[in-house]
């Protein structure tokens, strides 16, 4: 499956200031986020012993997604720290390990009319995989009392998610709506949450283009250390 724009989006602006020990990435696909917050927790940590994120969980369903993910783990220079789960996330929570100083996701949000021929395409990318209140009531049951939970949705439903965390005591702190050009429509919001209700809640805009291929100042300082050529 190709690398598409919100996972590099939500491995790159995922904060990580809580310097998470342990690190679960729900659905990583072929293991995208969860290796640039291995890449993340190591260069901007590694001076500080016991810094950075010494356990880097996974987890996804999909055999062949899951492979790959392995396979790109044990490639890349961070392996030791690198772990995937091939499992559902209702098998994950029924029996949990550890609680996760930072959990992230980029769910699977697509609609009934994009479904493809291809069932394993379908899979990884519709809601019916894995419904946003199952993400919620997880990650809620999971994260450690000061971790965080970073997510990438559709625009359109940044107000239930708000809404459906909020049951689960979860309190956005940082909100980023992601446009494509200037002119155009707000398609994402990235969410991170914490367990505090009364943080002040950082709310910003990102434009990944001004025109097609020609990215802005802000997309080229939060990504550019990920891409080979920006």
């Amino acid at each position: 499956m190709k690398i598409g724009t919100d996972g590099v989006l939500l491995g790159a602006w995922t904060p990580i200031e809580n310097n998470p020990f342990s690190i679960l990435d729900i659905g990583t696909g072929t293991g995208i986020i969860a290796l640039m917050l291995a890449q993340r927790s190591n260069t901007e940590h590694s001076s500080l012993k016991g810094e950075q994120a010494q356990q880097i969980d996974a987890l996804e369903i999909d055999e062949n997604a899951y492979e790959q993910a392995v396979d790109n783990f044990e490639n890349s220079p961070w392996s030791d720290r690198l772990f995937c789960f091939h499992a559902g996330l209702d098998e994950f929570i029924e029996e949990p390990e550890d609680e996760y100083d930072l959990i992230v996701s980029n769910p699977p949000f697509y609609t009934e009319d994009c479904k493809t021929n291809n069932e394993q395409r379908d899979l990884a990318r519709f809601q019916d995989a894995m419904p946003f209140e199952e993400l919620i009531e997880a990650a809620a049951l999971l994260l450690s009392e000061s971790g965080v939970f970073s997510v990438i949705i559709p625009f359109k439903e940044e107000e239930k998610i708000l809404a459906l965390a909020k049951e689960f005591e979860l309190y956005p702190m940082k909100i980023t709506r992601v446009k494509g050009t200037p002119t155009s429509e707000i398609k994402r919001s990235l969410l991170a949450f914490s367990r505090n209700g009364n943080a002040i809640i950082v709310i910003d805009q990102l434009i990944i283009e001004t025109s097609r291929h020609i990215y802005t100042p802000e997309y080229i300082a939060l990504t550019k250390d990920f891409y080979l050529k920006m």
